[in-house]
């Protein structure tokens, strides 16, 4: 049996494991997917270990984003120059190989021209650098980055030749890229407290990267406002997918990777 799994801390929210077995059960693999809750002290030495244990690949979550790019031997060149890395793929002879699905599943979870917009990332760390990349590399007017955090969002804006704003700041897409509302849920206004938007109206688009059991509070304001909204479960499919692909070489059975994340 080969292994893969999610590398996170925290990961008990994770609907990867349910996702990735179900489009192994509908191949018919003899693969297996878990949860690998690791502390950024260990995590060097876990991944180091795991190909070991008859792991094929991991992906990566919060917050070891760019861990996986530092530690990998081998960078796919999105990876490099997004600066992080969602998915590790242990090669045959014992390196370990970054690379970055989560600018590609976005775009594709997005669905949308982003040619001629001005988008807003909320968030600096791995996903807000794939995803202000993404846009970037999809042509989008302006990409401008806030982060709670100014410096983070300054070495960002950098590295990817991209805009920092001191406050969110009007705009044709927005997407949130942090951590907030993934533990602990807020309600809208806190919610809205937290990201510095609650001056601002809804734009046309907005994309939330968490998912929850129900749409989180930040796309409830944004449809209500008359937004279209993109949640974060159709993002986990969509870079889940091409991870999956990568280990396996094999086209992925999509239909029953979204059923899993929804149902789980």
């Amino acid at each position: 049996m080969a292994l893969a799994g999610v590398l996170g801390f925290p990961v008990a929210h994770s609907r990867s494991p349910d996702m990735h077995n179900a489009a192994f059960r509908a191949l018919g693999l003899d693969w297996r997917y878990v949860k690998l809750p690791v502390p950024p002290v260990l995590f060097p030495e876990t991944v180091r270990a795991l190909p070991g244990s008859g792991f094929r690949g991991a992906n990566v979550t919060i917050p070891h984003k760019h861990a996986a790019l530092a530690l990998a031997d081998e960078r796919t060149p999105s990876a490099a120059a997004i600066g992080a890395a969602n998915t590790l793929s242990f090669l045959e002879g014992g390196g370990i190989e970054a690379h970055n699905t989560d600018a590609p599943g976005f775009i594709a979870a997005l669905g949308d021209d982003v040619r001629g917009l001005r988008a807003l990332v909320l968030g600096a760390g791995g996903a807000g650098r794939a995803v202000a990349w993404a846009l970037r590399e999809a042509g989008a007017a302006e990409v401008m980055v806030w982060n709670r955090s100014p410096e983070r969002a300054t070495a960002l804006a950098a590295d990817l030749g991209v805009a920092q704003v001191l406050r969110p700041a009007p705009c044709d897409l927005l997407v949130n890229a942090t951590s907030v509302g993934l533990e602990p849920r807020l309600d809208e206004e806190e919610t809205l407290a937290a990201l510095q938007l609650d001056e601002l109206d809804p734009p046309p688009i907005v994309a939330d990267l968490v998912y929850g059991h129900a749409p989180s509070a930040l796309l409830g304001w944004a449809a209500r406002g008359g937004s279209r909204t993109v949640d974060g479960l159709e993002m986990l499919v969509r870079q889940g997918a091409l991870s999956f692909q990568r280990w396996t070489g094999i086209e992925p059975p999509l239909d029953a990777m979204r059923a899993a994340a929804v149902s789980s």
